[in-house]
């Protein structure tokens, strides 16, 4: 299975994107993606607006690398943000190259969130930035069917959290279901058969809100390298070979142990060396 590897700016949240491409490169990976919206309330934002000085910055990061951006995040649609938020963010993106918006589904009112994705995809084309909603098993939108439901709907496109499809109880099947070509990026990680009990981390890169929630600080904090778990990765690259990968693996105690350049070498070796193994046919795929 030959992919192009990228890396997640969640696997290494702390460092600035002109950083986060120099240190991406060295560790081996292709392509990033950049944050350039908050997730969570009162987090920390870089000033990654278009013109902006860490933009310029990066874009010249960028050019001297070799790398790419693949996708931004991430735009939360609560039922709140609309037009007025979501313009500089894909204004952003569009200055870096991305070709995709991470986008997730917040508001439990499933008419307004089909609206809203609707009206964003169709601002979006402009800038040549498919919004791509990514399931999270602790939000409204929490499952591969409701998302391929919503491309149906609004020819947005999908992204794939390994973490997030697991936890929410995700079917291999349920993803050679989907349209053609909707995923737009597998975020690649593993863990544990059940959430883990963690313990709240000292300090979060840009302040981010875990809430004390097992789930938040397992998907924001602490995921395991690819191949070191037990998610159906294999299967899930099977079922969609044609999906970009993005690896998303924070630690923020990894990176504490060992340095930011030892966590991501790993987690590209770890994710070549997965992709480029085979997939076991007499193994039981997930139902």
């Amino acid at each position: 299975m030959n992919r192009m590897i990228g890396l997640a700016h969640l696997s290494a949240l702390h460092l600035s994107p002109p950083e986060l491409v120099d240190a991406a490169a060295a560790a081996g990976f292709t392509s990033i993606g950049i944050r350039v919206y908050p997730a969570t309330r009162g987090e920390t934002q870089y000033p990654m607006a278009a013109g902006s000085f860490m933009s310029a910055r990066t874009i010249e990061r960028l050019a001297a690398t070799g790398l790419v951006v693949r996708d931004v995040e991430v735009l939360t649609l609560d039922g709140i943000r609309g037009r007025r938020e979501w313009e500089p963010v894909l204004e952003a993106g569009a200055a870096l190259g991305a070709s995709v918006l991470n986008v997730i589904g917040g508001d439990p009112d499933r008419a307004r969130l089909t609206d809203s994705l609707a009206a964003l995809v169709e601002d979006a084309r402009k800038y040549g930035v498919r919004p791509s909603i990514e399931p999270i098993s602790y939000q409204p939108l929490d499952s591969i069917p409701a998302a391929g439901l919503l491309a149906e709907q609004t020819g947005c496109g999908i992204m794939l959290d390994a973490l997030h499809f697991v936890r929410a109880g995700g079917r291999t099947a349920e993803l050679k279901a989907l349209p053609a070509r909707a995923v737009t990026v597998i975020q690649l990680c593993d863990g544990p058969a059940e959430t883990p009990a963690l313990p709240v981390p000292h300090r979060m890169p840009l302040e981010q809100d875990v809430n004390g929630s097992a789930r938040q600080i397992e998907s924001r904090a602490k995921r395991l390298a690819p191949g070191e778990g037990v998610f159906p990765l294999r299967e899930i690259l099977a079922a969609l070979p044609d999906a970009p990968v993005s690896v998303e693996v924070p630690d923020v105690w990894a990176v504490e142990a060992h340095g930011t350049a030892a966590h991501l070498k790993h987690l590209q070796t770890a994710a070549d060396n997965l992709i480029g193994s085979p997939l076991n046919t007499e193994m039981e795929t997930t139902p």
